[in-house]
């Protein structure tokens, strides 16, 4: 397994247990993160010593629950929640985050309801959390954390500046990844244009495109979590993932057993699907991109349709792109096909049968030197 990642270039694996992983906690995370109001107050609330117990649902909803407290329905500000914290009870805030409902709330969910919390206001919270459905955060007094519950899931907030070192570390290994994808990326297009591609070298693009395209998942979770913090790095971002995921999706078009359509697509989500370690297995790649188990892709030839070459041709629409794939087979028959050839394709026309040929003069002499500065 050490030998298949140093082989890729992979110098640290994006995580598969993150919680964050789920869209509803993720949205939770991204109302409570730096530079919203709730943030400010719940920071507050820490930098005070106190510890508290926060509701976010439809007080109507949650109404079964409450014993005593104080009805507020007044807008919602940091400062309120700073303030009403400093009761014992828990805090009731309606889902706009727009009005404070009820403060020194004593909750009582359900007591069979399993939960392996210690403290009486994480146990609550918890209980809370899973019987409702509601967004329920906990700050605990004694350690200065900040733990969400979500439905059944728990998640612990990291300090700010621990998230932007982890993310700023992960940063750096996606730039590492884009290097190395770009190299097997210019690889791939020489060899297409030799017609001289094995089918190893698509699944080498396929592997550290997935790659590349985790990391940045997992780099923008962070940004959600970090909030207003992560203005420059969600910049970083963009800039290194670029059309990551359009080359990805490009090259299983090109080299699916079946060509682009409902198989491809099916193969695009399996392969997101797969866990690290099927990743690195060529023969659940090859089964994904509809070829026997047991075709050995070191020996086995494969021919571009062109989809990707194409789309890096500017201002050529997409469906442009599909007829020529379409007429044409291949790209070994486009590069070869003639201004008359391409303006005989319907939608194409003499001026985008120009434009064609010049761009992919253009991409062959590119790649041509991409190839030397790589040397």
């Amino acid at each position: 397994m050490q030998e298949a990642q140093a082989a890729l270039g992979f110098t640290r694996t994006p995580s598969e247990d993150d919680p964050r992983r789920d869209p509803h906690l993720l949205a939770a995370l991204g109302r409570i993160a730096p530079g919203t109001d709730l943030r400010q107050g719940i920071d507050d609330i820490i930098r005070s010593r106190e510890g508290a117990l926060i509701v976010i649902g439809d007080p109507n909803e949650l109404s079964f629950l409450f014993s005593g407290g104080i009805r507020l329905d007044v807008p919602f500000t940091s400062q309120l929640v700073y303030e009403v914290a400093k009761m014992d009870g828990a805090i009731i805030v309606n889902p706009a985050l727009t009005k404070l409902a009820y403060a020194n709330v004593q909750l009582m969910p359900d007591p069979t309801i399993p939960s392996d919390e210690t403290g009486t206001r994480h146990r609550t919270a918890e209980r809370v959390a899973k019987q409702t459905g509601a967004l329920v955060i906990s700050i605990s007094q004694q350690r200065a954390t900040i733990s969400v519950y979500v439905g059944p899931t728990r998640y612990q907030l990291d300090a700010v500046h621990e998230v932007l070192a982890k993310t700023n570390q992960a940063l750096a290994t996606l730039k590492t990844y884009g290097e190395r994808l770009e190299q097997v990326l210019t690889r791939l297009t020489a060899l297409e244009f030799q017609n001289a591609v094995m089918l190893d070298d698509v699944l080498v693009v396929l592997q550290r495109a997935e790659m590349t395209t985790r990391m940045a998942a997992e780099i923008a979770r962070d940004c959600v979590e970090l909030g207003a913090e992560a203005r420059l790095i969600q910049m970083q971002l963009d800039e290194l993932v670029g059309e990551v995921p359009a080359e990805r999706a490009s090259v299983v078009y090109d080299y699916h057993a079946d060509g682009p359509g409902p198989h491809a697509e099916l193969s695009l989500e399996g392969l997101h699907a797969l866990s690290y370690r099927r990743l690195l297995e060529p023969e659940r790649l090859v089964e994904l991109l509809g070829y026997p188990r047991d075709v050995n892709p070191l020996d086995h030839s494969v021919s571009s349709r062109g989809f990707r070459i194409l789309a890096r041709i500017p201002r050529l629409p997409e469906g442009v792109v599909k007829k020529v794939v379409k007429e044409m087979g291949d790209l070994e028959a486009i590069v070869r096909a003639s201004q008359r050839d391409l303006e005989a394709i319907s939608g194409v026309g003499a001026v985008r049968a120009r434009e064609i040929r010049e761009g992919l003069r253009r991409l062959q002499e590119h790649n041509l030197v991409d190839r030397y500065l790589q040397l």
